[in-house]
């Protein structure tokens, strides 16, 4: 696919090095000239402009990219323009990043494709993090309801997956669950990957290093939280 990443700041140049990385096809713009150079030598072409100016917007490829992508965070006013800008010259997929509530309930008005809140997003994994003294990694299913991946902890050690019972205890859905195994590559060095486990399995206990992905409500996993602490 080709992306338009306008704003290359830190999230906006991470975004565009990753999907380049990805095998995409990434066009830049800021109007900053260290953003431009700092990236210029890892996507496909960039653009010195100021996206708040029609004029300027007109010289992208607009017609030829697949989705674009408004990364502009620190400057509210600026955001908002390029996104109605890009709506009157006909872009139809534009996702844009929204930096605090008001700043998302105005890209919701000008209903683009998705919003994006990198921060919010960031704030809600470091809180489960804490909670759950490990890595997590989340995803919101709507305002309510997600997703949560996490190494088990040492709470559910010895457990048999199909006692953990999760629904009648904490309300939540166990959804699949993996385990690391080693796997040496082509240079015989050994690497741990992970390998999706039967937690049907009567036989299978919950080990060091498993990791569980369940689904639930904030009230579910809070209630979890207070139980493992």
């Amino acid at each position: 696919m080709r992306y338009l990443i306008i704003g290359l700041g830190i999230y906006g140049a991470n975004l565009a090095r990753d999907l380049t990385e990805m095998g995409h096809e990434v066009i830049g713009a800021d109007n900053h000239q260290q953003n431009v150079d700092n990236i210029k030598d890892y996507i496909s072409t960039v653009y010195l402009i100021d996206s708040t100016e029609e004029s300027a917007l007109s010289v992208l490829p607009l017609k030829n990219v697949d989705v674009t992508i408004v990364a502009i965070g620190e400057n509210f006013g600026a955001s908002v323009k390029t996104v109605a800008l890009l709506k009157k010259l006909g872009q139809k997929n534009i996702f844009a990043r929204a930096s605090d509530p008001l700043h998302e309930a105005i890209l919701q008005g000008l209903q683009i494709q998705r919003i994006l809140t990198p921060e919010q997003r960031a704030a809600m994994d470091l809180s489960h993090e804490m909670e759950m003294g490990t890595d997590v990694e989340s995803m919101m299913v709507d305002d309510d309801f997600r997703i949560l991946k996490f190494a088990a902890p040492k709470f559910f050690y010895g457990v048999a997956y199909q006692h953990l019972d999760l629904k009648k205890n904490y309300s939540l859905e166990l959804i699949a669950a993996a385990r690391p195994k080693g796997k040496s590559n082509v240079l015989g060095i050994n690497q741990n990957v992970m390998r999706v486990i039967d937690i049907n399995d009567a036989s299978m206990v919950v080990e060091k290093g498993d990791t569980i992905t369940v689904y639930g409500t904030r009230k579910a996993f809070h209630e979890l939280y207070r139980q493992l602490n």
